[in-house]
């Protein structure tokens, strides 16, 4: 049976246990609606090498803007970003070869079959198909998703399924850091619960640290080593579940998520949504 290992580029490995540093980073939009906004402002943070770090916020909290910035597909205006030491400007290629990205609104070529879209993907990288094959069909497996569907066209498959294809992308490729962007946003509980167990594994058992952003307060227990709470574009609160309970005097996460924000989860993320009407 296949495995998942995979040849990791010689970059990566640096003096020290640090995966990620943002140090005062800052990202500007302009929009003819809302003007000038800061998606997000002055946050600096660190992700230890193997640490699987939650960003937990509100839908419009800065969390995708910080993903993106972190996987070179958006620069930030202020501030710096070293991945494995590596600095996301001067050193892009080499950091896009060290990262994968799943979320929420992941592309593909509809039309193509699940393991068309997973061969090509793997293609990319140097993967050859077989290998390519192979692995995803270990990864699937471990996801739940029915193997029989795989020779049918994406845009065939529900929401979940195409949901589990990207995550199987994402780690056909053995990326050093993964950046997993509300990657169970839409999907049902089991579909969710058998997501969260995989990447739990997978940290477990390979060299991976994973950044994961969420709006989900119990996925963001149950996976992460620490949490970073955003909202409105700054990190206000940052430690492992139980420091930020401690800290805050609070029974649960959501408790020390209204301590921090003034509003409880799902009322900050109406917030949101009203602004975008």
């Amino acid at each position: 049976m296949a495995t998942l290992t995979a040849t990791r580029p010689e970059v990566i490995r640096t003096p020290g246990r640090d995966a990620l540093v943002a140090r005062a980073v800052t990202k500007t939009f302009k929009s003819s609606r809302e003007g000038v906004r800061r998606a997000v402002n002055d946050v600096s943070l660190r992700v230890m090498r193997g640490e699987i770090y939650g960003l937990l916020g509100a839908n419009g909290s800065g969390k995708s803007t910080l993903i993106r910035m972190f996987s070179t597909l958006l620069t930030p205006d202020e501030g710096e970003v070293r991945v494995f030491g590596l600095d996301i400007r001067a050193d892009e290629d080499a950091v896009k070869r060290l990262i994968n990205r799943v979320s929420v609104e992941a592309s593909f070529f509809k039309k193509l079959s699940a393991m068309e879209n997973l061969v090509y993907a793997g293609r990319l990288y140097g993967v050859a198909p077989d290998e390519s094959r192979a692995k995803a069909l270990v990864i699937l497996r471990r996801l739940g998703v029915d193997i029989d569907r795989l020779n049918e066209p994406l845009e065939k498959l529900s929401r979940g399924m195409q949901q589990k294809v990207a995550i199987a992308r994402a780690f056909l490729t053995a990326p050093t850091l993964l950046l997993l962007d509300e990657p169970t946003t839409g999907l049902d509980i089991r579909s969710k619960r058998e997501v969260q167990t995989f990447v739990r594994d997978l940290r477990d058992e390979h060299d991976a640290t994973i950044v994961l952003t969420t709006h989900d307060l119990d996925e963001a227990e149950r996976l992460s080593d620490r949490i970073g709470i955003l909202h409105d574009g700054r990190l206000v609160a940052e430690g492992t579940a139980d420091e930020l309970r401690a800290r805050h005097g609070a029974t649960a996460l959501e408790d020390v998520f209204m301590s921090v924000t003034g509003r409880r989860l799902d009322e900050a993320d109406a917030v949101a949504e009203d602004k975008t009407k």
